[in-house]
């Protein structure tokens, strides 16, 4: 079973098509391809995100608060086989330091997990940990599947610093039906076709070229979660069928409001 676990942070950028071409023409002086991107291909993430029946792990997330965490499955493959590798990944976020660590395992026994914490055969420590991790999260919530996201991305590295990545997704899709990693990629857009989401993923700061060229080509960082995201298009959708029914400005729901068609998300109690 492989297994992955990081410390580091995570900027966000919503970028144009005239933005990412400008960006695109100085990244390979800087960065190489990865592996699965060499000769300009890009490869798919599929995911799942687990939350409470009451949506409490999305709800606490999109209030900044110094902490939060979430749990999902991910493949790369769509659909995935019973007997295809995923990935049970527990994310958290702490004073702006993101830390994963994830195990492997087969979509089948993932399954088996997430049924009655059977878990597959393992041999290191490490893995021994996350698991345990993994047990006391589903212990503190009752978790189940709540959201579809999927994306096609193009990734790179620092050519002098492994460490430092660079992404560039498309065509971010989301549901909240058929949660499932065997079926296949669809649903809704979040964001434009015209649009990439980039992240730069780092460990210290960001190289002072990358730092030149996003003033000269205007880029800010922005704050966005594909998941938060989805989640507010989905309360907004429900919100104005709500609003249609009674007529009223104001609603609340389950620790959302909306207010003159504004969506906001008040601290989860």
């Amino acid at each position: 079973m492989a297994i992955n676990t990081f410390a580091r942070k995570e900027i966000k950028f919503l970028l144009n098509m005239d933005q990412y071409h400008g960006l695109m023409e100085v990244i390979s002086e800087y960065m190489n391809p990865d592996k699965f991107c060499i000769g300009g291909k890009e490869y798919g993430i599929y995911n799942i995100y687990y939350d409470t029946p009451d949506d409490y792990l999305i709800r606490e997330s999109l209030s900044k608060p110094y902490y939060k965490e979430k749990i999902r499955l991910r493949s790369y493959y769509s659909p995935a086989a019973p007997d295809d590798t995923v990935f049970l990944e527990i994310k958290k976020k702490i004073g702006g330091i993101v830390t994963k660590r994830r195990v492997s395992m087969t979509l089948e026994e993932s399954d088996a997990y997430f049924r009655d914490r059977s878990k597959p055969e393992f041999t290191k420590y490490i893995t021994e940990q996350v698991f345990r991790e993994l047990d006391v999260f589903l212990d503190n919530y009752p978790i189940a599947p709540k959201q579809y996201i999927s994306y096609q991305r193009e990734a790179f590295f620092g050519k002098d610093d492994h460490d430092f990545r660079l992404t560039f997704d498309r065509k971010i899709t989301e549901r909240r039906y058929d949660l499932g990693l065997n079926y296949e990629s669809y649903g809704n857009y979040i964001i434009g076709a015209d649009q990439r989401l980039m992240e730069v993923k780092v460990s210290n700061a960001i190289p002072d070229w990358l730092v030149k060229k996003l003033s000269e080509l205007q880029i800010y960082k922005t704050s966005f979660s594909k998941y938060g995201r989805a989640y507010q298009n989905f309360v907004k959708s429900q919100l104005e069928d709500a609003q249609q029914t009674d007529g009223r400005r104001r609603i609340y729901i389950s620790g959302i409001s909306m207010i003159k068609n504004n969506v906001l998300m008040n601290r989860s109690v």
